[in-house]
């Protein structure tokens, strides 16, 4: 592996670890502060913390499927970190940083909590009016594929060398053979 390939798994997994973390601190706040207790206004009525339990997806869509997502999410996850390594661009590396980070963040959950190992619910607080409840996790979900969305609108490549999809001296080194990164 290239030292720009290392570079970019190391990006994204650091940009996840951090999401994970924070994700992982405001779930166990808001079991710990909210869990069982009435809604905290934030910002009056549009915006609130309310501790729900999600045994599903979004909107809390397939309750009955969890180990569903469960594998859904580490196929994700997997496929990011096998796909990471490709990365040149920034842009890019964000997004895969933001949607590994979301999809670990929500797999741990998956995992401790209860009913149980791969099918445990997934502990959301964060409500808007009109908008199901959620947490940190799903909002690094959905900001990856806005920018994923946006990269691939505007036209930007994860994978092409910002000058006319040419190779640096150290991948021209690495595909002959003679890297030393």
């Amino acid at each position: 592996m290239t030292g720009r390939a290392w570079r970019s798994l190391s990006a994204v997994i650091g940009l996840a670890a951090i999401v994970v973390l924070i994700d992982q601190m405001t779930k166990i706040w808001a079991q710990n502060e909210l869990a069982g207790k009435p809604s905290i206004e934030v910002i009056g009525d549009l915006l609130q913390f309310t501790y729900a339990l999600n045994p599903g997806a979004a909107f809390s869509l397939g309750g009955d499927y969890t180990w569903v997502f469960t594998i859904a999410a580490t196929a994700v996850s997997i496929g990011v970190i096998i796909f990471a390594v490709r990365v040149r661009s920034a842009w890019w590396l964000l997004a895969l940083g933001l949607l590994l980070g979301g999809a670990v963040g929500n797999l741990v959950d998956r995992a401790t909590q209860p009913p149980g190992f791969g099918v445990g619910y997934v502990r959301d607080f964060i409500e808007l009016p009109n908008w199901p409840i959620f947490n940190v996790a799903d909002m690094a979900v959905v900001a990856a594929a806005a920018t994923i969305v946006v990269l691939s609108l505007i036209g930007i490549s994860a994978t092409e060398s910002a000058v006319s999809g040419e190779d640096t001296d150290e991948e021209k080194a690495a595909a002959a053979g003679t890297s030393d990164a």
